[in-house]
């Protein structure tokens, strides 16, 4: 992941947090409504960083090493 998915990720996690408090969602249901609210914001932000750069925020990068598995 670059540096701009991992913020993007971050930015939906904290929104949809701070979403679900000011909501006071309980439940699945609430707390889905928070999640897709969420969501759209940081579809929305990474929308307008692509339209600016006029470049791609998703990669194929992964953070994960592709060595052995750790159970063989």
């Amino acid at each position: 992941m670059t540096t701009l998915e991992l913020v993007l990720n971050t930015l939906a996690e904290a929104t949809t947090t701070e979403i679900a408090r000011a909501d006071n969602a309980q439940g699945l249901a609430e707390n889905a409504t928070a999640v897709k609210k969420g969501g759209m914001i940081a579809r929305s932000t990474r929308t307008q960083i692509e339209k600016q750069t006029k470049k791609t925020v998703i990669s194929r990068k992964n953070n994960f090493p592709t060595k052995k598995p750790l159970i063989s």
